[in-house]
């Protein structure tokens, strides 16, 4: 049986970088709207939610750093040319290996939007 066996092949991987980078946003968001709310009030200092937000970001970074290189590690399997648009399960292994590349790429992009939030405001609004 041939490792890109369609029988084993799963999308999950595909979404897993999209997924980990909408966790990053709520959990960013969430944080500062109860740390605001709940602790530090109006004109309150975020110092401590802009560090829960490093490390989300750090956190979220990782996550799909794998996941992309992963996604590499498919993309380039075998020794095929480009570009990978024939009917066969390999061509298909790399199309979704190069997707889920560039939705890791997208989703790093995303993820340090969502974090520029914590250079920008300092205080609750």
């Amino acid at each position: 049986m041939s490792q890109t066996a369609e029988q084993h092949q799963s999308l999950w991987l595909l979404t897993a970088s999209p997924s980990i980078w909408a966790a990053h946003f709520v959990l960013c968001y969430a944080s500062a709207a109860i740390w605001c709310e709940k602790f530090a009030g109006l004109g309150g200092s975020l110092t401590a939610v802009r560090l829960a937000i490093v490390v989300y970001s750090v956190v979220a970074l990782t996550g799909i750093g794998i996941v992309g290189w992963i996604g590499c590690g498919r993309h380039r399997f075998g020794d095929a040319e480009l570009p990978h648009n024939a009917d066969t399960p390999e061509d298909r292994h790399r199309f979704l290996g190069f997707a889920t590349l560039l939705l890791s790429a997208l989703s790093g992009v995303a993820v340090l939007f969502v974090s520029l939030v914590a250079l920008f405001f300092g205080e609750c609004y």
